[in-house]
């Protein structure tokens, strides 16, 4: 499958996730035949509450942070949809294209699908410092 036929694929998965508020079988096995073993990751990061979504009082703006697998568990910030700080989004996304999204992302998309983020607030300024450190 091309990458641009896989991202029209996977965007229609998601949007079937949102519209029903649940993900379905059929979602789970379209979800691992297009990340195959991110996808096991995300789901473990979810599974352990490891997505924060840090969201600025009075704007709405958020960020994600996701906590990462290694023993340090290092946590990375990110934007589900364009961006992680992880050394896996800049090596196997934007360097050789092999993947179409690190497995910090797919974990931030699907806590938000199933409702399991760890929300926190903070003032919109602190929400700038963070993002100014990216």
């Amino acid at each position: 499958m091309s990458t641009s036929a896989s991202v029209l694929v996977a965007e229609s998965v998601w949007r079937d996730i949102k519209s029903t508020g649940s993900v379905s079988c059929v979602c789970v096995c379209s979800l691992h035949f297009l990340f195959g073993k991110n996808f096991e990751r995300a789901t473990r990061i979810v599974d352990q509450r490891g997505v924060k979504r840090i969201s600025g009082e009075s704007s709405g703006r958020c960020v994600f942070q996701v906590v990462g697998e290694s023993r340090k568990k290092e946590e990375y910030f990110c934007f589900p949809e364009h961006y992680c700080a992880c050394y896996s989004f800049f090596y196997d996304v934007v360097n050789k294209g092999e993947q179409l999204c690190c497995k910090h992302q797919l974990a931030a998309r699907l806590a938000v699908s199933v409702g399991a983020c760890v929300d926190v607030k903070v003032s919109d300024e602190q929400l700038a410092l963070l993002l100014s450190k990216l």
